[in-house]
C-alpha cells in the first residue's frame, strides 16, 4: 500500500504540471534569479503556476520523493507577489518596482517555509535577489515579518513554536570540537560539489536524450524506486522533516528512541543531565539503517531534483548532513566514552561527565550540506540557528558553513541554482564576478562590419505595410527609432509588442487606417491631402529615453549598467547618431569569449 499510494500522489503531480501548468516543475529559485536580473519568462509568476504549484507540492512532498517544499514555496510566494502586483498601476507599469516586491515575496516564501524571517531577509539578498538597495531591504523585513506572524497564528507545526526543528542541548561545546565540525564541513563541501556535478550531467542527459520525452513515466520509475528502498528502513520511511527532527534530539531518559537506546547507569544522572554512556544495541542498529539511509539518500535525490514535478532541495541537503553528522556525533562520543583518558579528552570530559551531543553534530552536518550545496553562507548560519533555536552555537555552524563553502568552490565554482541557469540557458550576469578587459562598446556591439544593416524605424515616413514587414520577418524584441534612413540621428525605442498591439488596435477601431497609411512617431503631424488614407500616431508608445552609451564607453562600465540596472539591451551612438545595440546575450558571449570559452556555447533557450 505504502508503494501504491506513493506512486498515485507522485502520478497526479507530474499530470497536473505537465498538463496546466509546466512551470510548475522544479525548485523555481533559478528561474526567480533571472527574473530579478532583468529578463522575463512570461507566464512564469502567472496564476496557473500558482494554483497548480501549491497543489501539486502536497502531493509531491506526500509521495515520499526526497525533495522538500522550501525552493517551490519561494516560487509560490513570488507568484502570489507578481499577481498583487497587477492590482496596482504603480507597480504593474514599473519593471523595477515589481523587482522590489519580487524580493519582498522572496524573503516571504523561506519565512514561511522555514520559520525564519530574518534568514528569509538575508537569504533573499545573499541568494537570489540581483539589486538590494536599503528600501528593498525593510520592506522584505516588513513582509517576512507578516509571514511569520501569519504562520504562528495558524501554528501549522503544532508544537506553539514558530520553529520547525526545535531543539534543547543541555551542554555547551568545546573548543576541540571544531575539529569534527570541521570534517563535517569538508564533507559537506565534497557532497555538494559531488551533487552538483551528478545532478547537472543527469538533468543535461535528460535534455539532450529521449528520457525528456517520457517526464511521467520518469517520475513514476524514481518515486517506485524510492517507495521500494525506503520501505524497509524506518529512517527512510519517515517524512524527511521528521528524520532531521529526530536526528536533532538530544536523548533524554523518557526517549524510546532507537537512537537514545543506551546502557543506562542511573547512579551516575544528574537532573536532567545524562552522562555519555555506552552504546545499546538500539542504537548500533540504528548506526547501520542510517548509514544505509545516507547512502540512499545521497544517490536518490541526484535523480529526483530536476524532475517534472514540484522540488526543493534544502531539506533532502539538510537530511543528508544531519545523518553524516549524527553518525559522527555517536562516534566522537563512543570514543570519549571509551578513551576518556586520552589527551584530546582528558582536559575537559571525565568519566561521568556529559560531554558529546550527537545532536549538535547533526545540526552542523546539516549546515555544512547545505552550504556546500548552495553555497550560502549568512543566511545559511541565520536560517539554522533560527530554525533550531540554537542561538549558542553559531560559532560551530559558521565553521562548518565556511569550510563547506571553500572546498566547494575548490572543486567548481558555481553553487546548484546558478549551475541549473546556465544549463537552461538563462540570460543571467554573475553579479559577484569582476569583469576587469580593456575592450569597448564599440568591440561587442552589434552590427558587426560583415553584418547587415541595423533593422531600424524612421520617424515619419514608413507606412503601416513596411512596419509590419519589419515586424514579420524579424524576430527582435524591440527597434530604435531615427529621424531618417540619411541622418540615423537617434530619436528613442519601440517595443515590438507595442507595436504589434497598437496597428491591431488601430486598424479595428480607427477610420481609414490601411496598409498605406504613414506611420508617425512624432509630436505633430503634417497635413495631409484629401486622398491620402488616415496617418497613425504612434507617439505614445515611443520610449523616448532608451538607455544609449557612446561608441568608446569601457565595456567594464558598460558590464556594471548592465549588472545593476538589469537591462536588456543598450543602444550605442556615436555624437547622436545611432551605430549599434548591445544585448544581455551579446555582453554574455563578449564575458565567455574573455575567458577564453567558446562564445557560441552559451545556449539561450
Amino acid at each position: 500500500m505504502y508503494v501504491i499510494w506513493a506512486l498515485m500522489f507522485s502520478l497526479l503531480a507530474v499530470l497536473l504540471v505537465k498538463g496546466f501548468a509546466p512551470y510548475a516543475c522544479g525548485s523555481g529559485i533559478p528561474e526567480i534569479k533571472t527574473i530579478l536580473s532583468g529578463f522575463i519568462i512570461r507566464g512564469y509568476l502567472g496564476k496557473w503556476t500558482l494554483v497548480i504549484k501549491t497543489i501539486t507540492l502536497v502531493l509531491a512532498v506526500s509521495s515520499g520523493l526526497s525533495l522538500g517544499k522550501e525552493g517551490p514555496l519561494v516560487h509560490v510566494a513570488c507568484c502570489c507577489g507578481n499577481i498583487l502586483c497587477h492590482l496596482f498601476t504603480k507597480y504593474r507599469k514599473n519593471e523595477a518596482k515589481r523587482r522590489e516586491v519580487l524580493s519582498a515575496a522572496a524573503a516571504a516564501g523561506v519565512s514561511v517555509a522555514f520559520g525564519a524571517p530574518i534568514g528569509g531577509v538575508l537569504f533573499s539578498l545573499e541568494e537570489v535577489s540581483y539589486y538590494f538597495p536599503l528600501k528593498t531591504l525593510w520592506r522584505s523585513f516588513f513582509a517576512a515579518l507578516v509571514a511569520a506572524f501569519t504562520l504562528r497564528s495558524i501554528n501549522p507545526f503544532g508544537n506553539s513554536r514558530l520553529v520547525l526543528f526545535y531543539v534543547e542541548f543541555h551542554m555547551p561545546w568545546h573548543l576541540l570540537e571544531l575539529l569534527p565540525f570541521i570534517l563535517l564541513g569538508i564533507f559537506g563541501g565534497l557532497w555538494g560539489a559531488f551533487f552538483i556535478r551528478s545532478n547537472i550531467a543527469w538533468c543535461r542527459r535528460r535534455k539532450t536524450t529521449r528520457l525528456g520525452k517520457y517526464p511521467v513515466l520518469e517520475v513514476l520509475v524514481v518515486t517506485a524506486i524510492t517507495a521500494i528502498l525506503a520501505f524497509p528502513n524506518e529512517y527512510t520511511r519517515m517524512s524527511t522533516s521528521e528524520l532531521i527532527s529526530e536526528l536533532f534530539n538530544d536523548c533524554g531518559i523518557l526517549d524510546s528512541s532507537k537512537l537514545c537506546e543506551y546502557v543506562n547507569d542511573f547512579n551516575s544522572t544528574k537532573g536532567d543531565d545524562l552522562p555519555d554512556r555506552a552504546a545499546g544495541p538500539g542504537v548500533y542498529t540504528a548506526m547501520w539503517q542510517l548509514a544505509l539511509a545516507l547512502i540512499m539518500k545521497v544517490f536518490i535525490t541526484i535523480f529526483t531534483f530536476g524532475m517534472k514535478v514540484p522540488s526543493g532541495l534544502f531539506i533532502p541537503s539538510m537530511a543528508v548532513g544531519a545523518i553524516a553528522g549524527r553518525l559522527l556525533g555517536v562516534a566522537v562520543e563512543q570514543l570519549a566514552f571509551y578513551h576518556h583518558d586520552w589527551a584530546i579528552f582528558s582536559g575537559w570530559c571525565s568519566p561521568g561527565a556529559d560531554c558529546i551531543t550527537p545532536g549538535l553534530y547533526a545540526m552542523v552536518g546539516a549546515a555544512a550540506c547545505l552550504g556546500g550545496v548552495t553555497r550560502m553562507t549568512v543566511s545559511l548560519v541565520v536560517i539554522m540557528f533560527e530554525l533550531t533555536g540554537g542561538l549558542e552555537y553559531i560559532v560551530p555552524l559558521m565553521a562548518a558553513a565556511m569550510t563547506s563553502k571553500w572546498v566547494a568552490d575548490a572543486i567548481g565554482r558555481e553553487g546548484i541554482y546558478d549551475a541549473h541557469i546556465r544549463l537552461n540557458g538563462y540570460p543571467f550576469l554573475e553579479a559577484k564576478e569582476e569583469f576587469s578587459h580593456k575592450t569597448r562598446a564599440r568591440d561587442v556591439m552589434r552590427p558587426r562590419k560583415s553584418d547587415p544593416a541595423l533593422t531600424v524605424i524612421t520617424q515619419a515616413d514608413m507606412r503601416v505595410e513596411d512596419v509590419e514587414a519589419i515586424v514579420g520577418s524579424t524576430t527582435y524584441s524591440g527597434y530604435p527609432v531615427v529621424v531618417s534612413r540619411t541622418s540615423q540621428r537617434l530619436v528613442g525605442f519601440v517595443l515590438r509588442r507595442d507595436l504589434i498591439i497598437s496597428i491591431e488596435n488601430a486598424r479595428k477601431k480607427q477610420d481609414g487606417i490601411v496598409s498605406t497609411s504613414i506611420i508617425y512617431f512624432t509630436d505633430y503631424c503634417p497635413p495631409q491631402s484629401p486622398n491620402s488614407p488616415s496617418p497613425l500616431k504612434l507617439r505614445s508608445i515611443l520610449d523616448l529615453s532608451p538607455f544609449t552609451v557612446t561608441d568608446e564607453t569601457p565595456m567594464e562600465i558598460v558590464v556594471d549598467i548592465f549588472r545593476k540596472l538589469g537591462l536588456r539591451q543598450c543602444l550605442v551612438t556615436h555624437n547622436g547618431k545611432l551605430l549599434g545595440i548591445i544585448t544581455k546575450k551579446d555582453v554574455l558571449k563578449h564575458i565567455a569569449q574573455m575567458a577564453n570559452q567558446d562564445p557560441e556555447s552559451i545556449l539561450f533557450n
